[in-house]
């Protein structure tokens, strides 16, 4: 295009190509990038008629050309090289729509001034802007000058025309924001240049329709340096379950490019499987499925299913085939077992032992079990069944009556002379989805006619102040036994005996009973036995010992002149007391090194191990309980001596309550017997709160059982592992407060537990703790200033828990004791953490000898802690008694502000063998999954891989979020994830963002 000026300006000529730089290209093309044209003089036809000023100096001259590709364009040009003042040029009124930045591309022409030898000439221009609402601009408003306009830049040439030089123009970009106006004008000055404006185009950039990560971006403007632009899931994509529900988000630049990946947790619904490109999902196809969202693929229909239907979440079964509730979508269908195989029976009087073989069929499925269904039937003269009924409550079944995963039960409290049917059912995971009844097999049987019916008849026909004469009719044999002998039992009706059974034998259907309490009611029950056992007691009868023949007045006289008797008994035995207690402080004060001085002035425990006979102990301590009362649900462990299970205690009117049975194997010897009814001997004589209550025992009928009150959630440790950062400290003082509080009854009954520990503890629903498991337990000796028990050669000691005097000299006391109970105090605060960790036991005996001592847990109070060390004072004597401890723990629980003063942070400088309390941090780990182990959350580590957090990067930005996300919900766990994390945060520098 050729170009020129005259009319009284210095005349010249230039030839001006209209070139694009290839830098320049680059520039403006940039990939994902939309452009919105607002003005482009390029595409104009007609005059342009900008604003010139002054107004009547018309130097900014319009005219037309032609381009490079010989279009007519309109342009603007001006050479003032002589004169130094300003003439501007305004375009008109541009709208920027919803752009609040805009870019200004200037094509343009500039002679350089040594060419033109003018001392005013200048080879750049200014531009500037105007902001407004509408178009309200006139040729003298606004002002000519840089306020109100805004100065955008001063723009030099990069490229001058010469005489005899290449013909290149020059391309500027110009940025222009942040605009708030509906729309701006734009205002070139000149002073004193020589140039030609061959185009101006002004735009905005925009981020295009995106599709990425199965989300969907719409077309979006930048309002900011960096724009969050919301998207949502594509067709047939969705945010998993368990996710925190966002909107897809992404980063829209200013420029008009997409910054970065989106974050997005869309994913293909159930039934889809993602593309290559992750921008849709396509239907599984038939015979296919996918159960859940996420990037899995579709997989082929399990064993006995399809579907025919595209896009399947799952398969449905083959008629007569099932998925259990509990079973995964991928599972193979199943169905119900066969019938179970070869029942045999075994009969013994009134117990009946079954047995049989798995079904040939399990039906595709491990989880197969058994349930036992009994009958009672009527049998008619000629021998043939009548009738059958469902049995009741009386009837036991060892292990239990369903969920059998073994083939054989033992079942007892059958009535003699009684047909019986049992029906043996075996069911798995689909058995209550089948329409059909679960197969099964049947077996008859008939309990043993030989042992004696019940006794009928009892009656009283002569009674005295203290015995009474029994007797009753004798019972009709079904054979040819005869009745060996009587057993009769009897207990007083009411008061503090009342259920405590005494036995006597008769060989003949009468009795006197003897050495009985002067008018009491008595009740009584009586059985038989021959050659084949005895039978079953007769029904509870009630009798009283008043006299024959005595009146009224008698009796109140032989009252009043007993009562005196006993109150100047009761005063002479206090008197004595009194004196042996005085002696007692006398040499207790006197012993400067006992520590745990008897603080009872007679010995109110009695060791069960002195009695000769371990029944009489028994029948002493522990209430006999009818087996018929007592009904077991399941077993819930295992002991020393025999299974642990949980049961139904239903003793005529009293309440139903559940129990926890301990039972005696079979085979045992008497040695085993009488050391498993020891601990109910021991337990019987406790009456405390937080000591655990002994129901009564089961010793007449087999198996031996003891009978405990059921504590809901089981042993201490196990409940806080699994409950790790649930309860406030004021709670966990409360479980220790319980704790002391039952050794201190304990203690001051001279009684040495020698195996305190969290384990050992049970809790109830309540949370409250209770002291248990009595089998270590001895009494303290009373003929010693210094009280100990001495254990037998060999015995075990719990190493962790006992004191170093205990374990090296066998010397137990209550001192031990309080040994013991710190580091029950420290296993509750650590919940239920193992002491000493994974140290061995010779290592942990030769720690406590270098006086190494366990460090506070996380949050321990620094109260209780110093606690601790005082229970492990490496002198006994200087150790805290049970009654210090609960008044030192009343005193925290009063004053809750002194539980709030903690250990700092970071390992102990005084103990660096033991102190473990802090995990290791994230840098030291090589992998998520060891980093799990080292802390011990390695539960977790199946939902991080899942959840994508598969490396150590991904994982040291994770917040309580993120954690929430990938399934970790106790607050004990997030704090000891996070804690780990934490020293790699804070030496990490953040990541930076270039945009």
């Amino acid at each position: 295009m050729e170009v020129r000026v005259s009319s009284g300006r210095a005349s010249f000529s230039c030839g001006l190509r209209l070139l694009l730089l290839p830098q320049l290209l680059l520039l403006l093309c940039r990939c994902g990038a939309d452009e919105e044209v607002l003005m482009n003089t390029k595409s104009e036809t007609t005059d342009l008629r900008w604003t010139n000023h002054p107004a009547d100096d018309h130097q900014w001259e319009e005219m037309s050309g032609l381009d490079d590709e010989f279009n007519m364009v309109r342009t603007y040009q001006i050479c003032t090289p002589k004169s130094p003042s300003s003439y501007w040029l305004r375009t008109r009124w541009i709208p920027r729509r919803a752009a609040t930045t805009l870019y200004v591309e200037i094509r343009f022409t500039m002679m350089e001034c040594s060419g033109l030898n003018q001392r005013h000439c200048k080879e750049t221009f200014n531009l500037f802007y105007y902001q407004s609402d509408s178009d309200v601009a006139t040729p003298t408003q606004p002002a000519w000058m840089e306020n109100p306009y805004t100065k955008v830049a001063t723009v030099a040439a990069d490229h001058l025309l010469r005489p005899g030089g290449d013909r290149r123009s020059n391309v500027k970009l110009l940025r222009l924001g942040p605009l708030r106006a509906a729309g701006l004008y734009l205002a070139f000055q000149s002073q004193g240049t020589c140039m030609a404006l061959l185009s101006v185009r002004v735009f905005y950039r925009k981020c295009p329709q995106l599709r990425r990560a199965f989300a969907a971006f719409p077309e979006t403007i930048p309002h900011s340096l960096v724009e969050q632009a919301q998207g949502v899931c594509v067709e047939n994509a969705v945010t998993p379950p368990g996710v925190q529900t966002r909107p897809p988000s992404m980063l829209c630049g200013e420029d008009g490019q997409w910054v970065g990946q989106p974050t997005s947790s869309c994913a293909c619904r159930p039934g889809y499987e993602a593309l290559e490109s992750e921008v849709r999902c396509r239907a599984c196809p038939s015979d296919h499925f996918k159960s859940g969202s996420g990037p899995s693929g579709c997989r082929a229909c399990p064993t006995y299913s399809s579907t025919k239907v595209p896009g399947s979440a799952y398969c449905p079964c083959y008629s007569g085939y099932y998925r259990a509730d509990s079973d995964p979508p991928h599972a193979s269908c199943t169905r119900p077992p066969s019938a179970p195989r070869s029942i045999v029976s075994q009969v013994n009087d009134t117990t009946v032992t079954l047995e049989w073989s798995e079904p040939l069929d399990r039906g595709g499925r491990v989880d197969l079990t058994y349930s036992v269904l009994c009958s009672s039937c009527r049998t008619t003269s000629k021998g043939s069944v009548s009738s059958c009924f469902p049995c009741d409550d009386s009837t036991l079944y060892r292990p239990m009556q369903r969920g059998l995963t073994q083939g054989r039960v033992v079942i007892w409290g059958l009535q003699p002379y009684t047909a019986y049917t049992f029906t043996i059912q075996a069911l798995n995971g689909v058995s209550a989805l089948s329409q059909s009844e679960p197969a099964s097999d049947k077996v008859n049987i008939t309990t043993s006619r030989d042992v004696p019916a019940p006794v009928s008849g009892l009656k009283r026909t002569v009674s005295t102040e203290t015995t009474i004469t029994l007797k009753w009719n004798t019972p009709v044999l079904q054979n040819q036994h005869s009745i060996l002998d009587y057993e009769l039992r009897y207990s007083p009706k009411d008061g503090d005996e009342a259920g405590r059974w005494e036995y006597v034998t008769s060989k003949s259907s009468s009795m006197v009973l003897t050495g009985l309490q002067q008018g009491t009611q008595y009740q009584v029950q009586v059985r038989a036995r021959s050659q084949a056992g005895y039978g079953s007691f007769s029904s509870s009868s009630t009798f009283s010992t008043q006299p024959d023949g005595v009146n009224s007045a008698q009796l109140v006289l032989t009252v009043v002149l007993v009562s005196m008797g006993i109150l100047l008994l009761i005063a002479a035995v206090m008197v004595t007391v009194y004196c042996y207690c005085r002696r007692r402080t006398r040499s207790n004060i006197s012993d400067k090194g006992g520590h745990f001085p008897m603080g009872q002035t007679m010995k109110v425990y009695i060791d069960p191990f002195t009695y000769e006979d371990p029944n009489e102990a028994v029948r002493e301590f522990a209430k006999e309980i009818e087996a018929s009362f007592v009904k077991i649900e399941e077993v819930i462990g295992a002991g020393e001596f025999g299974e642990v299970c949980r049961g139904r205690l239903r003793v005529p009117g009293r309440k139903e309550n559940y129990v926890a049975i301990k039972t005696l194997k079979g085979g045992y010897t008497e040695k085993q017997r009488r050391d498993f009814l020891s601990e109910a001997s021991i337990m019987g004589q406790f009456q405390h709160p937080n000591i655990i209550h002994l129901e009564g025992v089961i010793t007449t009928s087999c198996p031996v059982m003891i009978l405990t009150e059921f504590m809901e959630n089981g042993a201490l440790d196990s409940f806080l592992r699994m409950n790790d950062g649930q309860f406030t400290t004021i709670q966990l003082v409360g479980m220790l407060r319980g704790i002391a509080a039952g050794m201190k009854y304990l203690s001051d009954m001279s009684f040495v537990h020698r195996d305190l520990a969290a384990r050992n503890i049970l809790v109830n629903s309540n949370l409250v703790c209770k002291v248990s498991d009595f089998g270590l337990s001895r009494f303290l000796t009373e003929n010693s200033s210094d009280p100990t028990y001495t254990s037998s050669l060999g015995g075990k000691i719990p190493i962790r828990w006992t004191a170093p005097e205990a374990i090296a000299y066998r010397k137990f006391t209550s001192a031990s004791d309080a040994w013991s109970y710190g580091i029950v105090m420290w296993e509750v605060m650590s919940y239920g953490e193992r002491p000493y960790w994974d140290m061995s036991n010779q290592d942990v005996i030769n720690a406590i000898e270098q006086d190494y001592r366990l460090p506070p847990p996380p949050e321990c109070p620094a109260s209780l802690h110093s606690l601790m060390l005082d229970c492990w004072q490496k002198e006994r004597a200087n150790r805290p008694r049970f009654c210090d401890v609960v008044a030192s723990l009343d005193r925290l629980i009063r004053n809750p502000a002194s539980l709030k003063v903690t250990h700092p942070e970071g390992p102990s400088s005084s103990q660096p063998l033991l102190d473990q309390r802090v995990p290791p941090p994230l840098s030291a780990c090589g992998s998520v999954s060891e980093w799990l182990r080292a802390i011990k959350m390695e539960r977790y580590e199946l939902s991080f891989l899942q959840a994508g957090f598969t490396s150590l990067d991904f994982v040291s930005q994770l917040t309580t979020e993120d954690l929430l996300r990938v399934g970790v919900t106790l607050a004990g766990h997030q704090k000891k994830i996070l804690s780990s994390i934490q020293t790699l945060r804070i030496h990490k520098t953040p990541p930076t963002l270039l945009y």
